[in-house]
Order: C-alpha cells, then sequence, then structure tokens
C-alpha cells in the first residue's frame, strides 16, 4: 500500500487524482446496454429470456420469471435457524430507524389563502439486488425495508438467477421480512430495462433502486427519466482518520473489509502518525495471507488504496471532506469533536470500535450510500426517496386580488401577458 507524505508532489497528485474520481463512463459498455435496453422495450419478456440465458448462463422460461409463495416459503427452512434470527434482528433495527426519519404533509393559512404541501408515497418501487456468485440479504433489508415504512403501495425486486433458475433462500427469506411484494428471477440489464419500460410478465414501476455492477449502472442512469433512480454507484470506499490511539490491527482490518469487495474499491488511510502508518502497512500483509479474497483485496490496496501521512487531525478532516467518500471512520479519542466538522461523507462511524463492517448489516442507518465523491451533494438512501411531495394553494377572490400589481409586475417584465390575463379576468369580476 502507497504511503504519501504531505506538502510532497505525490501527496497532492495522488489527491487530485482521487477527488477527480467519478463512475466510470465507457461509451462501448453504454453502446451495448442501451441496445439491450432498447430491444427488451421493443420484445419484451422474450428479451429478458433471451439475455438471462446469455449473460447468466440460465434458461428461465417467461412463466418462471416470479418466484411463488412456495418457494419463499421453503427458503424459510433451508436457512440456520441462528441467521433467521439474525435477518429478523436487523430488519427490526433498520426498520425503527427509518421510522424516524417519516415526514409529514403541511398546511399554513391567512386572510383568505391556505397552502400547503402533501407527502405521498411512491406507487410502485423496483428493489434490484445483485446475485450470481453472491448473495447480499442485507442489501434486500436496506432497499426494502425503507420503501415499506414509507407507505409504498408495491414493492418488487429483481435479482439474478443462480444455479438452474433458483435463488439464494437467504436472499428470499430477507425479501419476506423487508415486506417485498413479488420476487422476479432476472437480473442485469434486461431486469433494469423490465422495471422501466414494462413487460408482459414484469410490471413497470416508477423508481429503481439498489446497487448493481457496472452495467446495470450503466442502465440505470440511461433510464432515469422514464423511472426515477436512487444514484448511479461506483465502487465501494472507506477513509479511515485515525490517531494513535487505535490497534493498527483494527485499522488494517477496516481497510481491507473494503478492499475485498472488488479490484476497484478505494481504502485510505489518513493519520499524523507516520509510526502508525508503518504498523498498519504491517499489519496489512500480515492479515492479506489469511483472507480468501486476498487476490481482490491486495489489488485494491496496491492499485487504488493509500496511507496519507498529515500534519494533524485538523488537516485529516480537510482532507476526508476534500476525498467526500462513501464510509468515514473517525478512529481517534474523541470522535464526536470532529463530527460536527465532517461535511461531505455517506455515512460516519466514530470510534475504535464501531468499524464499518456494523453499518452493513445490523446498526439500523442505511448503508446504500453516495460513492465516487456524490456525497458532496447527495445523501443515503432513505424514507424520503420513496416520497414524493405535491404543493397545494387555494385563494378567495379578495385575496387575489391583493396580488394583482404583484403578478402583473411580473408577468410585464418575463413578456407573458396571458399569465396576467388569467388573474385579471377574475380580479375585475
Amino acid at each position: 500500500m502507497r504511503l504519501f507524505r504531505a506538502g510532497e508532489r505525490g501527496f497532492e497528485r495522488y489527491l487530485t487524482e482521487i477527488e477527480e474520481r467519478g463512475v466510470e463512463y465507457r461509451p462501448s459498455l453504454e453502446r451495448r446496454v442501451r441496445a439491450i435496453l432498447r430491444d427488451v422495450r421493443e420484445r419484451g419478456d422474450k428479451a429478458v429470456a433471451h439475455y438471462t440465458n446469455l449473460y447468466d448462463g440460465e434458461r428461465v422460461p417467461t412463466h418462471r420469471f416470479e418466484v411463488g409463495r412456495a418457494e419463499v416459503e421453503l427458503a424459510y427452512r433451508k436457512i440456520p435457524r441462528g441467521f433467521l434470527k439474525t435477518l429478523e434482528r436487523a430488519s427490526r433495527r433498520i426498520r425503527r430507524f427509518h421510522r424516524l426519519s417519516l415526514q409529514r404533509s403541511i398546511a399554513s393559512s391567512e386572510r383568505g389563502i391556505r397552502l400547503g404541501q402533501r407527502i405521498q408515497p411512491l406507487e410502485r418501487v423496483g428493489v434490484y439486488v445483485p446475485g450470481g456468485k453472491a448473495s447480499y440479504p442485507s442489501t434486500v433489508l436496506m432497499a426494502a425495508i425503507p420503501a415499506r415504512v414509507a407507505g409504498v403501495r408495491e414493492i418488487l425486486m429483481v435479482t439474478p438467477p443462480q444455479q438452474r433458475g433458483g435463488v439464494n433462500p437467504a436472499v428470499l427469506v430477507a425479501a419476506d421480512l423487508a415486506g417485498v411484494d413479488r420476487i422476479f428471477r432476472v437480473g442485469g440489464v434486461q431486469a433494469i430495462a423490465a422495471l422501466a419500460y414494462g413487460t408482459a410478465r414484469i410490471p413497470r414501476v416508477d423508481k429503481i433502486v439498489g446497487p448493481g455492477n457496472q452495467y446495470v449502472a450503466a442502465a440505470k442512469r440511461l433510464v432515469y427519466g422514464v423511472v426515477d433512480v436512487d444514484m448511479v454507484a461506483g465502487p465501494s470506499e472507506i477513509v479511515v482518520v485515525s490517531d494513535e490511539k487505535t490497534p493498527p490491527s483494527f485499522l488494517a482490518a477496516d481497510l481491507i473489509s473494503q478492499a475485498e469487495h472488488d479490484e476497484m474499491a478505494l481504502a485510505i488511510l489518513v493519520t499524523p502518525f507516520e509510526g502508525i502508518a508503518r504498523e498498519v502497512q504491517k499489519e496489512l500483509k500480515r492479515q492479506l495471507d489469511s483472507l480468501r479474497r486476498t487476490k481482490i483485496a491486495r489489488s485494491s490496496l496496491e492499485k487504488r488504496g493509500a496511507i496519507l501521512i498529515v500534519q494533524d487531525v485538523d488537516q485529516a478532516i480537510e482532507v476526508a471532506n476534500r476525498i467526500a467518500p462513501e464510509h468515514l471512520e473517525l478512529s481517534v479519542s474523541h470522535p464526536f469533536r470532529l463530527l460536527r466538522r465532517v461535511r461531505h461523507a455517506g455515512a460516519v462511524f466514530l470510534g475504535p470500535y464501531t468499524p464499518e463492517a456494523i453499518g452493513d448489516y445490523v446498526a439500523g442507518p442505511n448503508h446504500i450510500l453516495p460513492t465516487a465523491g456524490t456525497a458532496r451533494f447527495s445523501s443515503p438512501l432513505g424514507v424520503e426517496d420513496f416520497l414524493k411531495r405535491t404543493n397545494w394553494m387555494s385563494f378567495t377572490g379578495p385575496a387575489l386580488k391583493r396580488f394583482d400589481g404583484d403578478v402583473k409586475g411580473f408577468t410585464e417584465f418575463e413578456g407573458l401577458e396571458g399569465h396576467y390575463r388569467a388573474l385579471e379576468m377574475r380580479v375585475n369580476r
């Protein structure tokens, strides 16, 4: 893992490179994605079945796209009882946290004028859950529970089929616990297209949420406007800010926890203490030797990761704000003193005993977070993402007349005569 010191040329060059990262745009990939989207829009389920066979290697007939209730109930008997209790506990904690952010409609009145905003849930939402070689029941809980808390009428889930068209039992159980209404064993670009445009078997939705690979990310970006999407996610990221109090073994483990996602994951340690940095380098080597996904993690740490030596903790926070990471750990003695100075981060983990991993599963706050620096202007997935606001207003005749001159002034300045005429007719009457 590379090491850079503040004030040296390599430090600023690396930091600038990280600041300018973004979700990768590849014209050739986008052309392929556009072709699949167009094909599904034109041929519907037949195209979905074709690409499922082509890319997932599974022949799933259109009548078997949807997972039946019997398969979900069987899934409960297939997973270990202990893990079922874990899923139930996680779902309760996630639901409890997200209920805190429920929004309510508002209204006000003044001398013949009534104004307000109505808050309503979306009608139908699609949740994309990555599948194939790995399964992520935690993502199911994080994506679907906020939608259910918001009051979404119907929640659909799509996930790539596994061997013989199956779906991981833990994913099915998580979906059931989260309140998913319908589950489809399709994934990839074809699943995004089906959710966006609708097919005979898969209904069209109003919004698509959930992470996926670069093809899924490109598909979500391209269907935005036809439907809403939560975000276009990039590789996973972590920045760890540490003083000399946290054991180097903790810090190394936290960096590895993100690096093991994939080769493009970003793991950075920022510390004023070079001694800690050296110890973390040693710990990384030791821990990587016993990691099952060591090849992936090692590649990520070597190609993209770094240890940044700064002057003090104040500069460390400024570096973290420049990076605007998905996950930010403040592994320092007094983390809450620093929290108010964090301007850009998807989620913040405070203190040496709050590793990012706890947030991935059972803490309660959502783990679907902005990546690639988008924490500068976007937020974690939450209940508010499944709500829409409608403004309303009501004027009496006398109340409308009080604003005659103001409206006339605006319409004359903007050259919109018809706008004023609509008000003038009422005022004169």
